[in-house]
């Protein structure tokens, strides 16, 4: 049987992501898919343009990923994590993510894309360090946290940072309990 095929007949002929049944076609999830239906999704138009082109995202059509985010499959787990990822700084995302579980395998398979792209991009604090996802900085000035009445301080430790991935003067940490999107030259490792 084809890898269409099985997908089609896993998913009942509906997108493993947002359950549209129009325009379906196989992604094979990368960095490295072998084109076996374990390693592939079947995906609707709108899901795959917005995976495959992130200027586009319409954060709106990935609360389908609420439901999908449940599936038994492994592949689907993958797509509705690195999704979640993506959109995180919407803030709904983060908690589906703080529910989702994957076992140690999947995850592993998840967050290679995003070691591909950190090889890629470097975080780069206000000294010339290299940070990375887990270190602990220090801000170098009062920042005012837009949208909020937060003002962090200067000599405020922000533990266990994440790097944003699409942008290597941004990171992300929480400040008195909040999460918020730090620039990197306003921090020190």
């Amino acid at each position: 049987m084809s890898t269409e095929k099985e997908l089609h007949a896993r998913s009942e002929s509906r997108c493993e992501l947002c359950g549209a049944t129009d325009s379906l076609t196989v992604y094979e999830i990368p960095p490295a898919s072998d084109g076996s239906a374990d390693q592939c999704v079947l995906t609707c138009s709108t899901c795959r343009g917005q995976i495959e082109n992130p200027d586009i995202v319409d954060a709106n059509h990935w609360r389908c990923l609420n439901d999908s985010m449940w599936s038994q499959v492994p592949a689907v787990q993958i797509m509705a994590w690195r999704m979640l990822n993506r959109l995180r700084a919407e803030g709904w995302p983060q908690d589906l993510l703080d529910m989702m579980y994957l076992d140690e395998e999947t995850l592993h398979r998840a967050e290679a894309e995003q070691r591909a792209t950190a090889n890629a991009i470097q975080h780069i604090d206000s000294n010339g360090a290299v940070l990375q996802a887990g270190d602990t900085v220090t801000l170098i000035k009062d920042l005012d946290v837009k949208g909020s009445s937060l003002t962090a301080k200067r000599g405020t430790a922000v533990r266990n940072i994440r790097l944003v991935q699409d942008n290597p003067e941004q990171i992300e940490g929480r400040v008195d309990g909040q999460l918020i999107v730090i620039l990197t030259k306003f921090v020190k490792k």
